[in-house]
């Protein structure tokens, strides 16, 4: 089973589900938190056995500063399907500037590391 996000938009977050061609549509659920959430839609592609749209509203309930990260997995395995995540308010600014900060100077020890290595693998043993 694979879902390939496709959009969020107007607060509904889409994707296509390939399911196989079983004529019994998945059983799959929506998280946030270890929560279910409502409203998760499944449509079945007429000109295609086993493939479904799949709509789910986002409540504004779940919306606040932060991330929040929802999951959409298999019931039956527990397999997660795709998750994705939303990122709001000002705290937000200075987490990611943070991160930033920190991916830039691993980058640099990295490419110093790299450049010392170059420099021992072209220098004459001796």
């Amino acid at each position: 089973m694979r879902l390939t996000p496709t959009r969020l938009q107007a607060g509904i977050w889409e994707g296509v589900l390939e399911a196989g061609p079983a004529a019994v549509p998945p059983d799959i659920e929506a998280l946030h938190q270890g929560r279910p959430l409502p409203g998760l839609r499944l449509t079945p592609d007429p000109g295609r056995p086993g493939r479904y749209g799949l709509a789910l509203p986002i409540p504004a309930e779940i919306l606040s500063d932060g991330v929040q990260t929802c999951m959409i997995r298999d019931r039956a395995t527990g397999a997660i399907l795709a998750s994705f995540a939303i990122l709001a308010g000002q705290p937000l600014d200075h987490d990611l500037r943070a991160e930033i900060e920190l991916l830039r100077a691993e980058l640099d020890l990295l490419k110093r590391a790299f450049r010392a290595h170059c420099v021992e693998a072209t220098s004459p043993p001796g």
